[in-house]
């Protein structure tokens, strides 16, 4: 099967790029290998759509649209009022003040029994005015609301002293003139109108889009389906958190780390660990995994440089997958391929790059293919303090972030431990990406940089 990325064979014939070639490539630059992930995870999702689902309201957060959903009804179903006040005809206040047109004149009418909300109140007579609170049903014949502020006195006759219609002597109310037809009335349908487009598909369901379906009486919504990855790690030395460790060994950080991302990025994790470094283990247990589990993306961290134990890289050797290293610190190396049809990637072992890897190239290829997750917001900043990088890298490094003194202005970035990547502690110290891209190697103080922003 072919790949959706295209690499020249080495001097042996073998395009997998897992044996030693005696001339080496040149390391990948960061868009080229963005673009190969992006194309990879595209050819794979065409092949296999993403499914759908059928879920509840709170459930649906987070995800994703399947389809155009038109309102069933109007919104609002009923013409209402916008404040506490009276309902009343328009025309009964529009001539006052013996013709002079003065809006200052007041008019005298009859007040009606009051409107509460959540009922559905009789027609108004001409002459009357009915107190009426936000968001009741405007009676039949009423197209006006008069602020209860506006008008004399300003205050709502005690239920008690409002007599049944046709008894004599009702209590009055005193309503400024010239109100216009429509002032302080919400009309059915204002808002949304039956058959009317309220959410198309693709449309990533906040508590905004989930209020309104609600609002339109829905309770339950059709979302695509996740992305479901097969998440492995791999490595002799590799212990679970909560267990003991032996000399030479340490705990597994990467796994909680990438199925966080990935999880926050909207997909579906399937996780298994390699025990041993084993190349048979890893390609009997991923296969297997495979078989069972029909995910859409694989992904392994670990087992990918030049060591002698690069077991991800000996496991696969006859895979439809090729193993390079990209022009990038940390997370040179990189694996990218498909595996019996399965996208696949392959991340380095070292905690930090497989976060940078992540946000790098997966996080963005995602966004494209499948609508999550929301895109980094990225901004311009200033170094607070020297860097230096690598020649013809592009270097990640970790910093925080600090918003500009003033509205408009430039913030600042300060770096939070070395390069290295096995500084999880900075990194969790850390809310931005800082991006030093190759072609200059110094970076002094003062120099704009841009930033991703890793808590938006």
């Amino acid at each position: 099967m072919s790949t959706p990325h295209t690499e020249p064979a080495n001097e042996s014939g073998d395009a997998s790029g897992c044996r030693p070639a005696r001339s080496p490539r040149p390391p990948r630059s960061v868009a080229e290998h963005r673009d190969a992930v992006r194309n990879l995870l595209a050819a794979g999702f065409r092949e296999r759509p993403q499914g759908t689902e059928d879920t509840d309201l709170i459930s649906a957060r987070g995800r994703i649209l399947a389809a155009d959903v038109a309102a069933p009804g109007s919104l609002p179903p009923f013409a209402n009022s916008q404040m506490d006040g009276y309902a009343v005809h328009s025309a009964d206040l529009a001539a006052a003040g013996n013709g002079t047109g003065d809006s200052a004149a007041l008019v005298e009418l009859a007040v009606a029994a009051p409107i509460p909300a959540g009922s559905e109140p009789p027609a108004l007579a001409r002459g009357t005015a009915a107190p009426i609170m936000t968001g009741a049903m405007l009676p039949p014949g009423a197209d006006a609301v008069v602020p209860i502020e506006q008008a004399v006195p300003d205050s709502f006759p005690a239920p008690e002293s409002t007599p049944p219609a046709g008894a004599a002597s009702p209590p009055a109310v005193r309503l400024p003139s010239g109100v216009p037809a429509g002032q302080y009335v919400r009309g059915a349908g204002s808002d949304i109108r039956a058959g009317e487009p309220a959410l198309n598909g693709g449309t990533v369901l906040g508590p905004g889009q989930l209020g309104l379906l609600a609002a339109l009486g829905l309770d339950r919504v059709t979302v695509r389906a996740r992305p479901r990855v097969l998440l492995l790690t791999t490595g002799d030395e590799v212990v679970a958190p909560g267990h003991p460790l032996q000399p030479g060994q340490i705990h597994d950080a990467n796994t909680t780390l990438l199925r966080s991302l990935l999880e926050e990025a909207g997909a579906q994790v399937q996780l298994t660990r390699v025990l041993a470094d084993s190349p048979q283990e890893l390609r009997d247990r991923l296969h297997a995994d495979l078989a069972a589990g029909q995910p859409d993306l694989v992904i392994t961290s670990g087992g990918i440089s030049k060591g002698a134990y690069e077991v991800v890289k000996q496991g696969l050797e006859a895979e439809d997958v090729h193993f390079l290293s990209v022009a990038m610190q940390p997370g040179g190396p990189q694996g990218i391929g498909r595996v019996a049809g399965i996208p696949f990637l392959a991340f380095p072992g070292n905690p930090v790059s497989c976060v940078v890897s992540f946000e790098m190239f997966l996080r963005p290829a995602l966004s494209s293919v499948t609508g999550l997750p929301r895109p980094r917001l990225q901004l311009s900043a200033v170094l607070r303090e020297d860097s230096r990088s690598p020649a013809g890298k592009h270097q990640v490094r970790r910093g925080r972030y600090l918003p500009p003194a003033v509205p408009g202005g430039t913030g600042e970035v300060e770096l939070v431990g070395g390069p290295s990547s096995h500084l999880v502690h900075a990194l969790a110290a850390s809310n931005a990406l800082v991006h030093l891209p190759a072609g200059r190697e110094s970076f002094p103080a003062g120099t704009e940089v841009t930033v991703w922003l890793l808590d938006r």
